[in-house]
């Protein structure tokens, strides 16, 4: 079968950007395509309008040095060397209409009675609330762990599987602990996508996937078909098992039932002289329409402070929004200097999870396509390159 391109990738987030470069460093023909007009997905550094270049983060803030990953693909495309240091700043909770300690909310007793179970209790085929409520304590996971876990996943954590909230990975020493960019963690897949040897088309979509003898035919909705030998699809779950072509009904089965949880964000910048707080990496919110209000004060700017607030969908309209996000940081309403509104989606993982991701890799053995994304073994941008490398690794070979 002649085909176009050697290796097609559905998505351009980290996940479908980090295969479409494992696959081009290999020498193959590689092309994703891009729904929305932009790469980057969950990533985005959002540059706000009339302010100089000043950026806020829509979605992920933060890159480590246990990224490995993600540290091979900076070290390919020599972005290592550009890396930015994060200023030490911390969180604050938000509870009852007040900004208050997050040790206030933290039983010391408790967590010291509980903490050495840590060493013991097993944490795989566990829930959030039954294991951290086991090693931490009840009430710590019920006046603060909850409310601080909800604001990583933006979503409820109570029932999130444990074993993919976080996992330990080595560190590279010569990298700085917690890192960002000068433009922001953009400039990560920006760079993936502008590379020589990977092609990317934005605002491509996709109305089918056929498998065509030992390939994939793709069927754009503006009616064009493209063909490749292999394909990966690194899309949310809900839109992969609609994508997934005749003859994949076991992989498609097998992820059916994974949820997603849409997130509405209002990123706003406010002038540095108008805002009374000290500096901060963010507030978790306690029984509140947000789940966290993340700043920018990391990478300290001349003129602007940004702030990035993360509700949960349904909840406030735009106004209610803007002026919730006022009141917590104690302004008025004309005081912001400008402000976008992003809407992003995450994986909501529950009970099960490991084995559905078993049964896909079960069904996807000895095949040409490939799957992908932040719904595998976390939603950290390193747990979707993982993934991403994996199938690279089960596709194109070690």
């Amino acid at each position: 079968m002649s085909t176009d391109f050697d290796h097609i990738v559905i998505g351009a987030g980290i996940s479908g950007l980090g295969a479409a470069h494992f696959s081009a460093r290999r020498g193959l023909g590689t092309l994703v395509l891009e729904a929305s007009d932009r790469v980057g997905g969950c990533i985005n550094s959002q540059t706000l309008d009339g302010l100089g270049g000043f950026w806020t983060e829509g979605g992920g803030h933060t890159c480590f040095n246990s990224y490995g990953n993600m540290l091979s693909i900076l070290d390919d495309l020599g972005l290592t060397s550009q890396v930015q240091p994060k200023l030490k700043v911390g969180y604050s909770l938000w509870k009852d209409g007040k900004r208050r300690k997050i040790t206030s909310a933290l039983h010391f007793l408790e967590a010291a009675r509980s903490i050495p179970r840590i060493f013991k209790a097993p944490k795989a085929g566990r829930s959030v609330r039954d294991y951290y409520g086991e090693v931490l304590g009840r009430r710590n996971y019920q006046d603060l762990l909850r409310h601080a876990f909800q604001a990583v996943i933006c979503q409820p954590a109570d029932d999130y599987p444990a074993e993919a909230l976080f996992r330990r990975k080595p560190r590279r020493k010569d990298v700085i602990k917690a890192f960002t960019f000068a433009e922001g963690i953009s400039a990560i897949p920006n760079a993936i996508a502008a590379q020589k040897g990977l092609e990317v088309r934005t605002s491509q979509s996709v109305s089918e996937i056929l498998a065509d003898g030992d390939g994939f035919r793709v069927r754009l909705k503006d009616g064009s078909e493209l063909t490749s030998r292999a394909l990966t699809l690194a899309v949310p779950p809900d839109a992969a098992t609609q994508l997934m072509p005749a003859g994949f009904e076991a992989a498609r089965a097998a992820i059916a039932d994974i949820g997603v949880a849409e997130i509405e964000t209002l990123v706003i910048a406010v002038r540095k002289t108008d805002l009374d707080l000290p500096p901060t990496a963010g507030m978790i919110a306690v029984e509140d329409a947000f789940y966290s209000a993340v700043s920018r004060d990391f990478l300290p700017d001349a003129q602007y402070r940004g702030f990035a607030f993360h509700y949960k969908p349904g909840t406030l309209d735009p106004d209610a929004q803007l002026q919730r996000a006022c009141t917590v940081l104690g302004i008025r309403p004309e005081q912001i200097a400008a402000q976008a509104r992003i809407h992003n989606r995450l994986p909501a993982l529950r009970s099960g999870h490991a084995e559905r991701v078993a049964q896909l890799d079960t069904a996807l053995a000895g095949k040409r396509l490939g799957v992908t994304g932040n719904w595998f073994i976390g939603v950290s941008m390193e747990d979707a390159l993982t993934r991403s490398r994996s199938e690279d690794e089960r596709l194109f070979g070690n």
